[in-house]
């Protein structure tokens, strides 16, 4: 993750961004904001806010299109480390590593040779094995590495922009009726699994919320509870590891709901 705060030089604010490189390495970056102190602050933050969304460290310099796609997407990958969320970086690295790098390395495709037919026929591969949300994953990953070949200016344009999308599977989800519930809430009564279950059927918490779920965000003066802390588990570098998290994906996420009796009466 990139970290970022604003510095005061010579009645100036500066915006700093510090992260982590591929090797390991503290780096920082410090921004001119043009901004006098005096008057400025909420300005600044937001240039500090603008600029941590559009920073990608600089380590692409010494690449040039002859590399090969596949090391090309694994350098990438080294480089998004450091920006994005521990979660969605397993994510990134197990969809990289395990399916599109060996599938291009074995095609020995270069970078500036890279066609739309090439990520075309991949994609009709994969959807042989995969589904075609799977496969819309893939992509996601292909078009943002070739988006920042781009912006380096590897290449000139992006193949992955002409390239056809599977069709999003339309999901149509199943749930307990009022009987089954109750079975439920019985089977669950007294084990680990009480609580989560009990989030999940009287608010439709996501896993990582219900886990998540702390004694603050309970008040029993207002009667509500608020959903803002999540605990995921991910695989990075082959180690599981759990990552708490005090940020929700997005803001409306983050909720305050009523504690309905029945849930209230199971703290008393």
């Amino acid at each position: 993750m990139v970290a970022r705060h604003l510095s005061e030089k010579s009645g100036y604010y500066y915006a700093v961004l510090s992260y982590t490189d591929s090797l390991g390495k503290r780096k920082t970056k410090c921004l001119k904001t043009g901004l006098p102190v005096k008057g400025n602050k909420k300005k600044a933050e937001a240039f500090l806010a603008d600029a941590r969304r559009s920073f990608v460290p600089d380590e692409l310099q010494t690449m040039n299109g002859d590399i090969l796609f596949a090391d090309f997407i694994e350098q990438w990958l080294e480089i998004v480390k450091s920006i994005v969320a521990v979660p969605t970086y397993s994510s990134y690295s197990m969809t990289v590593k395990d399916v599109i790098a060996p599938y291009f390395r074995k095609k020995q495709i270069a970078l500036k040779d890279l066609r739309a037919t090439d990520i075309q026929e991949f994609y009709l591969h994969e959807l042989e094995r995969v589904s075609a949300s799977t496969v819309i994953h893939y992509h996601a990953n292909i078009h943002r590495s070739l988006k920042y070949a781009v912006k380096t200016d590897l290449i000139d344009v992006n193949p992955a922009d002409k390239v056809e999308r599977p069709r999003k599977e339309r999901f149509v989800g199943s749930f307990y009726d009022a009987d089954e519930i109750n079975v439920l809430f019985e089977a669950s009564k007294g084990t680990n699994l009480e609580l989560p279950i009990m989030f999940g059927a009287f608010y439709g918490l996501r896993r990582s919320e219900a886990i998540g779920m702390k004694w603050d965000a309970i008040d029993f003066e207002r009667n509500t509870i608020t959903v803002q802390h999540t605990v995921t588990s991910c695989n990075l570098d082959g180690k599981f590891i759990l990552v708490a998290s005090d940020t929700m994906k997005t803001k409306s996420s983050m909720r305050t709901l009523p504690l309905v009796p029945f849930v209230r009466e199971t703290f008393d």
